[in-house]
């Protein structure tokens, strides 16, 4: 029996989380207590107003994860019941709202239940103090009195003060396959092996580290994007923060390190290069599955609203005809009751006709008459707009009520959507861990980072090779041009033919035509010398040189 237990916030983000079906094999929500909505993301939200509205606080809700060992068989759900009374009474939370659930996940059955810390009544937060303490006395008592073993930390302590790890380092091992304990391991072993900064800073790089600089002087970046303090990696107590900065300050100052930033950048660049991932028809199967899952949980969710707004149509078309009996049936009631009026009243004839006519009494008669059927009326009217009042209020609570129940299913729809979101993160998150270990062939290891960082005889300067693996072809290109063998180019001959005066094609032709063709020669305009020789006759060499 483990429990983990925590104070959030963020409602929303945990019932999306709880509601994971791809995470997790199996996903009931089990009951939920103190809310009206009956939907964990309806609940939560029910909660995060009451602490707004009520209190400050600002972590509203409690989580506990419920893990049993599987080897001593799979506890029953009254053992369950039972060791959440146990907690919440131990814990102070026995009349808050809570809601559990219940997955199984990789065959293992384990349970969550979350608190709202609010006390509505008293307008005030629970405090809890010591928790965690108070929940290993009642997995202790609890085993004890169910016959069942506990891990030896629950017993005394074990002389180990290491912290669990955090949701950052969780978030780190489900994205790579790789745990906290193995990276320290790793990072503590080249720190062993080294007798120098040099050959410390080329083991990290060959275990999958990169050293940067950030927050702190000394940072290691891995070759998945995570980062961690350098000192706090070595599981070594006798090693402080100190020593790392007195090994690496002289060859590798933080000013010549690449930033947190850079470092992912030349990082990121590199992976691209390296990282293989699984053929693209596995991932397809693992989607479509996925997908078959959220279209049958979303057509029951449609099926749902459609039976909701067939069931507030009904209602409507019924209250309207009722409404409709009611009003006819109140005028029928008014014209029978004038009827009865009328049909009983004395109609005189011959001489008490007369008579009543002389002497006034019919008309006394007829103002009666009229004073009685003023009063029905009267009364008829006051009671058709008391009933019109009523039927309008019947309606406006009709139309409140289907306004509150198509936002329900309206928040329902979305809160499925964020669910479905979250299983198709889960799902890239887990290929892409599937294809880093199979990268790595199974090994709990970091890949190789082979990055030279400086050149042969010059001292390391990290962030000038933050750009070198951005564009490989061009990098191809330009060291093939490097080393390409250049052709050695003879101008002997182009010189000779351009220098001659007109006989520029023969001297291409006494080159064995291969010798560039020149056009006429320029003609010169300059002072005429006397040579004393004939025409056509060859010049000297003192000749060629006053030219």
């Amino acid at each position: 029996m483990i429990p983990v237990a925590m104070e959030l916030s963020g409602g929303d983000k945990h019932a999306t989380h709880l509601m994971n079906a791809f995470q997790n094999d199996y996903v009931e929500l089990a009951s939920i207590r103190g809310a009206v909505a009956d939907d964990l993301h309806g609940a939560f939200a029910e909660w995060e107003l009451q602490a707004h509205a009520l209190t400050k606080c600002k972590n509203y809700l409690y989580a506990l994860a419920i893990s049993p060992d599987e080897s001593q068989g799979r506890l029953t759900r009254a053992q369950y019941d039972d060791y959440i009374t146990r907690a919440e009474e131990k814990l102070g939370l026995t009349s808050q709202p809570r809601a559990v659930v219940f997955h199984i996940k990789d065959g293992r059955e384990h349970c969550h239940v979350v608190w709202s810390k609010v006390d509505v009544e008293n307008e005030k937060a629970v405090h809890l103090a010591f928790d965690h303490d108070k929940l290993m006395t009642v997995s202790r008592q609890f085993a004890r009195d169910h016959d069942l073993s506990l891990p030896e930390g629950y017993h005394k302590k074990n002389g180990s003060d290491r912290q669990p790890p955090t949701q950052f380092e969780r978030q780190q091992e489900r994205a790579t396959g790789i745990t906290k304990e193995d990276r320290m391991e790793q990072v503590t072993e080249a720190w062993r092996a080294s007798d120098s900064a040099k050959a410390f800073v080329k083991s990290l790089e060959e275990k999958g580290y990169l050293l940067a600089t950030g927050k702190r002087p000394y940072v290691l970046v891995d070759f998945y994007g995570g980062m961690a303090s350098l000192p706090k990696m070595i599981d070594d107590k006798s090693v402080r923060a100190k020593d790392v900065a007195a090994l690496l300050a002289d060859e590798y100052p933080p000013e010549s390190l690449p930033s947190v930033d850079e470092a992912k950048k030349i990082i990121a660049d590199y992976r691209k290069i390296m990282e293989g991932y699984l053929k693209e028809e596995q991932r397809g199967a693992q989607l479509s599955m996925l997908k078959k899952k959220q279209e049958h949980r979303r057509k029951d969710l449609l099926s749902d609203q459609k039976a909701i707004k067939i069931r507030q149509d009904k209602e409507r078309l019924f209250l309207q005809n009722e409404q409709k009996r009611e009003r006819e049936e109140l005028r029928n009631q008014h014209l029978s009751v004038l009827k009865e009026l009328r049909d009983r009243r004395y109609k005189p004839t011959g001489l008490a006709a007369f008579l009543g006519k002389v002497s006034g009494v019919n008309l006394i008669r007829e103002k009666l008459h009229k004073r009685q059927d003023r009063k029905a009326i009267d009364a008829y009217l006051e009671e058709r707009s008391d009933l019109k009042a009523r039927q309008e209020a019947a309606k406006t609570e009709q139309q409140r009520r289907h306004e509150f129940e198509n936002l329900e299913s309206g928040r329902k729809l979305r809160s499925l959507e964020k669910v479905e979101q979250r299983e198709l993160a889960t799902l890239n998150e887990s290929i892409k861990r599937e294809a880093r270990i199979h990268m790595r062939g199974g090994k709990a290891q970091m890949p190789s980072l082979n990055l030279d960082l400086s050149p042969p005889g010059r001292r390391a300067v990290p962030h000038k090779a933050k750009n070198r693996y951005k564009n490989r072809g061009l990098e191809d290109q330009f060291k093939k041009a490097r080393d390409s063998e250049k052709a050695e180019i003879d101008l002997t001959e182009t010189f000779a033919g351009a220098a001659g005066e007109g006989d520029g094609a023969a001297s291409g032709e006494q080159a064995g035509g291969t010798g560039p063709r020149v056009g006429p020669a320029v003609q010169r305009y300059g002072r005429k010398r006397s040579s004393g020789k004939a025409p056509g006759e060859p010049r000297g060499p003192e000749e060629d040189r006053d030219l």
